[in-house]
């Protein structure tokens, strides 16, 4: 992937979200559905969802280099750094309806190291557009792997979806799982490493 899908947004001709234009999407959305968007309790919804949506698209407007920083020190350790149980939420770009889960993110340092904070940080960099849960693991490692260059990196997804929860299948109980791995964690015995580590039923199966 080029390094401009990850520029801030006025360099990749994406739009700041616009409060006034989202604020009428939503009033007409609410009159599809039959509904009065002037009563009293509808009559600030259109503000409150277009507010809301401005933070749940945040990531439009952010780029992983800058949730770094200079946050990225040159250290001999050369162990494997695991972050895990990171919550993430994000929104399925088919229906606009959330989806939700845990991330695990493991690299092997190549004589640098970054600040534990800024794993979660690239990872809402990424979650808050609108996604599928697919891209939103490969762009996490891609990201992080232009910025860290390690031996080694695996990042695994887990989420619930409101979209199989709430529609269609309504299956309250089910859970998606994506796992990308590059360098060393290709080796399966490292990837079966990676996998006991987080240690889920899916993971054990997969570690196998």
């Amino acid at each position: 992937m080029s390094r401009s899908a990850w520029l801030p947004t006025d360099e990749n001709n994406i739009r700041e979200l616009s409060p006034v234009k989202a604020a009428d999407a939503v009033a007409q959305l609410i009159r599809a559905l039959g509904e009065d968007p002037m009563r009293e309790g509808l009559a600030r919804t259109p503000e409150r969802v277009a507010s809301a949506m401005a933070d749940f698209t945040a990531g439009y407007r952010m780029c992983p280099r800058e949730a770094v920083g200079d946050a990225v020190y040159h250290e001999a350790y050369e162990g494997v750094v695991l972050v895990k149980d990171v919550e993430f939420y994000s929104l399925c770009e088919h229906h606009l309806l959330p989806f939700f889960g845990r991330a695990h993110i493991a690299y092997l340092p190549a004589g640098k190291v970054v600040g534990l904070s800024k794993l979660p940080r690239v990872l809402d960099v990424f979650a808050r557009r609108l996604q599928v849960q697919e891209r939103l693991t490969r762009e996490v490692t891609d990201a992080l792997q232009d910025i860290l260059q390690p031996r080694g990196l695996a990042v695994m997804l887990e989420a619930a979806h409101f979209c199989m929860m709430m529609r269609g299948v309504e299956k309250q109980g089910s859970r998606t799982s994506t796992l990308e791995v590059r360098g060393a964690f290709r080796d399966p015995a490292r990837r079966s490493e990676f996998l006991a580590s987080v240690a889920g039923p899916v993971e054990r199966a997969w570690a196998r």
